[in-house]
This record gives C-alpha cells, sequence and structure tokens, in this order.
C-alpha cells in the first residue's frame, strides 16, 4: 500500500523530499519505508541543515584518535589509556516527560562511550530552565535532576558536576544535555563499520516495545501547545539493565569476536543497522520476526522506528555466536541473530515471509538531503553600556543580590542527589571550576568541565563562541589539568529561521576559531534545533563539555582558600566589561551592550602561565573568573573555605562596580603564600601576563577596605537563600 500525503506531511517530509523518495525507490514507498526515510532524514540523525558547516571545526591534532562520526570522541592520554567522551541532548523528552527523558538522555549517552569499548567513570549535565517564577519549572526542575540521578546512581557512575542555569527564553522549552566520559585502552577501541559477508547480525540487551516510536522526529519539530501529547514518543528507560548490558559488552569485548558495534539510540534498530552498513559500504537484511519484543503484535513498523532503550545491535565475526551467547545468557540479556549482512548494498526487511522494504542504503545515509539554509548575521552594537542608576545601589547589596539569585546560589541541593563518589575515584566533585576523577590504580587523573554562555552567545554569537570555549579551558587548567579536546552540544532554534541559522553559523565560527588557536579540538557532539514552542525560538546555547589531563596527583588546585595571611592575585588585566554581565541582569534587569572581546592570545599565555604555578607548587588555590566577575569569585573562593578576605580597593580603575562586576575574560584568581612572591613576577615577566595582587586571607571577615564587611558565614547563608525560598513555593 502507496503512502498519501497526510501520511508524508505526518511524518515531517517535505513534497520536494517525498519526490527523492521516490527517485530512489524507483516507485512509491510504503508506510514502512516511509517511516525509516523519515526518521533518518529528519534533522536529529542527518543533520541536513547543519553538516555543511560543522565540518568547518578542527577535529584532528596529534592525540585524536576518532573524532566526530563514531558513537563518541577518542583521544590518546598516554600509556595506552583513552579517553572516550560525548554531550548529547535529550530537551524534547525531557520537557514531555522529565523524569523518563532525563534518565534515558543519560543511558543513551552511556552507550555511546561503552560502545566504543570504554568503561564509563563520570557523568556531566547542563541543563537549562525557564523562570523560577513560572509555574512549570519547578516540576521540570525536580523530575530532569530526579531522572538524572536515578539512573546514574542506579548504573553505578559518578555524577561528578555540571551546571544548572535559568532564564525565561527556556519557559517553553528545557534543555537537558548529558555528558559521559569513559577510559579504554587506546589498541581496543570499537567501531560501527560493518565488515564481510553473510556475517551475523545480532540484537543484544532489552526487548523492544513501542516506547519513543518517533522519537527521533519529535526531537526534529518545534512544540505547540498539544506538545505534551507526545509522552507516548518519550522512552522508557531501566538502568539496572543498562547496567547488565554494559558488564556484557565489556566482557565479549575482551576477545576478537565483535566486528562493529552500534547503540540503538535515536531511530532504533533503523538507524543503528543503516549506520553500520553505510559506513561498510554493505547490504543488510533482516528477518523481523526474530526481533525480540515485549508487547503482542508488534508491526515492522513499530519494531524498526521503536527507542526502546538498552539495546545494542553487533555484527561477529564467523563462529562466534555461540561461546558470545553463553556471556549475554550469564547477564540474562536477549542474544538473537536477527539477520547477515549482504553484497547488495540494500536495506532489505522481512517479516512473515514477506519483504516488506526494500531500500538502498545510501538514499537513506550518503544521499540524505543537505541544505545550505538562507541565514542573517546579527548586527552587533559596539555602544558602551551606560548605567545613571549605580549609585542607587551600594557594592554590598549588588554582591548579595548576584549571589542569592537562580543562576549564582548554591546548587548542592541538586548535586546531592547525586552519587559523586561511586567508584571510589572522585577526586574533586562539583562545585568547583572543574570535576577531577582518578584514573583507578595510577598517578594521574582526568578533569571535566561544561559550560554555556547564552546570554552572550545572544548578543554577540561569534564573541559567545568563542567565550564559552575559552572559559571551558580556563576551567580545567584552573584545577592543573593541561585541556585536550572538548564535545559539544548546540542547541538552537529552527534552522529555517534566517537569524537563528545566522546564530548558529556564528557560532560555529567562535568555536571554531577558539579552537583552533588554543589546540582543542572537538571530538565528537550533537546538534539541537527546533528548541522553541510556537515559533519562539530559545536563545542560542552550545554547550562545550572539556577534558584535561593531569599527570601528578598532588598538583590539584579548587577553589577553597588555605591560610591566613596569603595573597590572592588576580592574573590578567581587568577593563572593567559590564555588557551582558550578571551585575547588570541580576541588579537591573538589563541584560544591554555586548559581551566581553576574547583576546585568545591572553587566554593562551595567562592560562600556559597559570598551568605552570600549579605545576610548581606555587598556586594553592586557583578559580577563573567568569559570571559576576571579580568579586563574586572572590565570594565563591571565600564561602568554599569558609575563610574570610581582605579585599584592597582598586589603584587604577575609579569605577568600583566595572572593576568588582566586570567580566572582562582570560582573568584568574591565585592564593600563593607571600614567600613565592617574587617567583611569580619572574615566571609572569618572562611570559608577558599582566598581575596584580588584590586581597589577603584572614579568619572570617569577608571585606572591601573602606567599603563594607560582612562575616563570611552570612555570605553562605546569603548563596544558600534561593533555594530555600523556591523549595517553600507549593
Amino acid at each position: 500500500m502507496t503512502v498519501n500525503k497526510d501520511q508524508i506531511e505526518a511524518h515531517g517530509l517535505t513534497p520536494d523530499e517525498y519526490k527523492k523518495i521516490k527517485e530512489y525507490l524507483g516507485r512509491d514507498s510504503n508506510l514502512l519505508e516511509l517511516g525509516i526515510f523519515s526518521a533518518m532524514w529528519n534533522e536529529h540523525c542527518s543533520y541536513k541543515s547543519s553538516k555543511i558547516h560543522l565540518k568547518k571545526l578542527p577535529t584532528k591534532n596529534n592525540i585524536v584518535i576518532q573524532g566526530p562520526g563514531e558513537n563518541a570522541g577518542v583521544i590518546d592520554i598516554g600509556d595506552d589509556d583513552a579517553v572516550v567522551f560525548k554531550i548529547e541532548s535529550h530537551n524534547h523528552p525531557s520537557f514531555i516527560e522529565p523524569y523518563q527523558g532525563a534518565a534515558t538522555g543519560v543511558g543513551g549517552i552511556l552507550r555511546d562511550v561503552f560502545t566504543m569499548g570504554a568503561r564509563p567513570i563520570a557523568l556531566m549535565n547542563s541543563i537549562h530552565f525557564g523562570s523560577p517564577k513560572n509555574h512549570k519549572t519547578k516540576n521540570l526542575l525536580s523530575g530532569v535532576v530526579s531522572g538524572i540521578g536515578g539512573y546514574g546512581n542506579s548504573v553505578g557512575i559518578p555524577t561528578v558536576g555540571g551546571e544548572t542555569k535559568f532564564n525565561d527564553t527556556y519557559n517553553e522549552n528545557i534543555l537537558v544535555n548529558a555528558m559521559a566520559v569513559g577510559l579504554a585502552n587506546k589498541n581496543k577501541i570499537f567501531y560501527s563499520k560493518a565488515k564481510g559477508l553473510n556475517k551475523a547480525v545480532v540484537y543484544v540487551g532489552s526487548k523492544t516495545g513501542r516506547d519513543g516510536i518517533h522519537g527521533a522526529t519529535m526531537a526534529s519539530a518545534e512544540f505547540d501547545d498539544n506538545s505534551e501529547e507526545k509522552k507516548p514518543t518519550v522512552q522508557v528507560g531501566d538502568p539496572f539493565t543498562e547496567k547488565l548490558l554494559l558488564e556484557a559488552c565489556l566482557e565479549l569485548m575482551k576477545d576478537n569476536s565483535i566486528i562493529s558495534i552500534q547503540d540503538m539510540g535515536a531511530a532504533g534498530l533503523t538507524s543503528s543497522s543503516i549506520e553500520m552498513a553505510s559506513k561498510g559500504k554493505l547490504g543488510i537484511e533482516l528477518d523481523l520476526n526474530k526481533v525480540p519484543c515485549r508487547e503482542n503484535n508488534m508491526t515492522p513498523y513499530e519494531m524498526m522506528l521503536s527507542e526502546s532503550q538498552e539495546r545494542m545491535l553487533l555484527i561477529l565475526d564467523d563462529n562466534k555466536e555461540k561461546e558470545a551467547k553463553k556471556i549475554f545468557d550469564k547477564w540474562d540479556l536477549d542474544f538473537v541473530v536477527i539477520g547477515k549482512t549482504t553484497d547488495t548494498s540494500r536495506l532489505i526487511l522481512n517479516f512473515d515471509n514477506k519483504k516488506v522494504a526494500d531500500i538502498p542504503i545510501a538514499a537513506l545515509a550518503d544521499k540524505a538531503p543537505l541544505y545550505e539554509r538562507k541565514f542573517t548575521l546579527n548586527k552587533l552594537k559596539k555602544e558602551k553600556v551606560e548605567i545613571n542608576n549605580l549609585k542607587k545601589i551600594k557594592i554590598e547589596e549588588a554582591l548579595l543580590k548576584i549571589l542569592s539569585s537562580p543562576n549564582h546560589s548554591n546548587k548542592n541541593w541538586i548535586t546531592d542527589q547525586y552519587d559523586q563518589s561511586v567508584m571510589c575515584d572522585t577526586i574533586q566533585k562539583s562545585g568547583g571550576d572543574s570535576a577531577v576523577v582518578r584514573i583507578h590504580n595510577k598517578e594521574k587523573a582526568i578533569a571535566i568541565s561544561v559550560d554555556s554562555s547564552a546570554l552572550y552567545c545572544k548578543a554577540d554569537p561569534k564573541t559567545g563562541g568563542k567565550q564559552i570555549v575559552a572559559e571551558n579551558w580556563r576551567n580545567l587548567i584552573s584545577v592543573g589539568a593541561k585541556p585536550l579536546a572538548i564535545t559539544n552540544c548546540l542547541n538552537f532554534g529552527s534552522p529555517e529561521k534566517a537569524d537563528v541559522m545566522g546564530e548558529f553559523i556564528d557560532c560555529i565560527n567562535g568555536i571554531k576559531e577558539a579552537c583552533e588557536f588554543l589546540n582543542f579540538p572537538v571530538v565528537s557532539g550533537n546538534v539541537s534545533f527546533y528548541n522553541e514552542t510556537n515559533s519562539k525560538s530559545i536563545h542560542p546555547t552550545p554547550v562545550i563539555g572539556g577534558v584535561g589531563i593531569i599527570n601528578d596527583l598532588k598538583r590539584i588546585t579548587n577553589i577553597k582558600t588555605k591560610e591566613n595571611g596569603n595573597l590572592i592575585l588576580v592574573v590578567g588585566k581587568t577593563i572593567g566589561h559590564l555588557g551582558q554581565s550578571a551585575f547588570l541582569y541580576e541588579n537591573f534587569s538589563m541584560n544591554n551592550g555586548p559581551p566581553p572581546e576574547i583576546n585568545l592570545l591572553n587566554e593562551k599565555n595567562n592560562g600556559l602561565a597559570v598551568l605552570e604555578l600549579i605545576k610548581k607548587g606555587i598556586a594553592l588555590s586557583v578559580h577563573d573568573i567568569s559570571s559576576g566577575g571579580m568579586l563574586v569569585s572572590l565570594a565563591e573562593m571565600s564561602m568554599s573555605s569558609g575563610l574570610g578576605l581582605k579585599i584592597y580597593k582598586p589603584k587604577k580603575l575609579k569605577n568600583f562596580y566595572e572593576y568588582f562586576f566586570g567580566e572582562d575574560q582570560g582573568r584568574y584568581l591565585i592564593e600563593l603564600s607571600k614567600n613565592n612572591l617574587k617567583n611569580i613576577e619572574v615566571l609572569f615577566k618572562k611570559n608577558n601576563v599582566f598581575y596584580e595582587i588584590v586581597a589577603e586571607v584572614q579568619n572570617d571577615t569577608f571585606e572591601i577596605e573602606g567599603l563594607f564587611s560582612i562575616k563570611t558565614k552570612d555570605l553562605q547563608i546569603c548563596n544558600n537563600k534561593w533555594y530555600d525560598d523556591f523549595n517553600a513555593i507549593n
């Protein structure tokens, strides 16, 4: 039976796209084939609006083993060790069904990592919600956090940090981005490329149900007032089965049985089989009667498009099925040969002894539509921000208002719901600049950070793109890590809108420029378009997940001040840029002006100089200066330790607001003993790095001489206040 116009539209395909489908098939499609094309040609799977621009990003250097194009990126960290990592979005499902949407986002990113042969060692996340005053926010926040914790805690992988942000732009379209990091032997990496003819195609893991059908298609469409009706398209996760699948796969990977392996993620059995065959330039034939189903009378359409979780597709070498099955039987998981590789270069599906689909693989993969969308670039305003009523607010009042705001308040009430210490290798948890996880039984560790800056990106997408890369770089350096590589999750509105596409292209260009200059390649990632409701787009929100290496566990730093009498100095010049600052946003409800400029040469020089100080043991604590400026960062250091700070008045800048709250980039705060002051002078002069002494550690009082004084414990109370008030709301 051929399809009609309404069915084509319901599958998110345009008339021109269906015309192409008919050309590739040489006939009209049936409903099953239409569903398969819909899944593979949607934005989420095909990257049809972003692929040509993503090619600009630097993806290679001497440590990159695998860049974009596989389940996850892989980098070499020496001693035959490799780090495998990726970040992905699960935005739409999490808005519709917060717990399961977030939970299955975690499950999916874990499978991307262990599919490559890595044991996951850490999870991170970047989650964005609407205004706390919005009636949906509290339930969405509660559900998402519970889902992240519920899945990660149950599967036994520590969630070691991330970020939680609030802004009106996410009122009707929250963002849930999950990142996973794993460790593997660099000589035992597994890939999805199929090889060889008549090789067994094996289904392993959970049974297939009707959950998640059209999940990928939903992720490629904007929301409307009826979006909550799409709950059947949200997958249901089972972390305990995920744990079994993880261990079974890693056990099988110890021998040479696996030719290729692919997670059944977005578009399920459809995408996994096609991706394997496409990469190997082979065909694949499946007998759908053999697919393990947990519901009665499932149709081929449902089986191929289901996004039921905790499933993998394997291609095994000859005569390996028997031994492989023993492993999966031991872990109480399904193991069924459902097909074979062929030389036809076609996807052939059989059901009830009939051929129910016959599609050229290339039509689903290499020949999927690619669009050069129209775009308009933002006309940037470079005007200086004028605030006539600065004198109406005191420095202390402005600081306390920022510290008690949703975006800057203490988030322990979130991170305490995550098991951050399971596996016993977490050295540094959330709350600092980066999480740090030890490589088990070795004297080195991995640093991980996740960052975004939607306000900067909205005001100037290119500068914002550069800034989030640079901030991630600084966060890794601040714990003593050498930055190695990044993964990105690019969250935008509809690519069919010229202004949104312009924001996307500009952000890409900014990320490219920063990554190239800092030798900080992009090895994996995800694009999430159509983040909008009723045609209202979110702010451009690219998220950067970075990984760095620490080769000496004795040289790990954090933000906690250490001892009375020590000096705090700022590395990098303070100009006093207030455009798009937290100071304006939290105190005056303003987001005016351009974001601060990014000087990549200064970023690199300052960062490498700070890293050298850490390696020499001179820097006792380090904190990068970002949102809120210097005073907020100083307060965070003080609150973290409970010690106070005596802060000096600026010698050059007359405007205290600009000096203390300006968000000039490329800056760090460093604690050191007075005895080491001469040592740093030599180092900084050699590297042409600017610094100035800004404070001294003292007992329990946080003060700026002559301006205000407050007990550190009162700062902590203020920093915890927002959640106490928010939690009291019914």
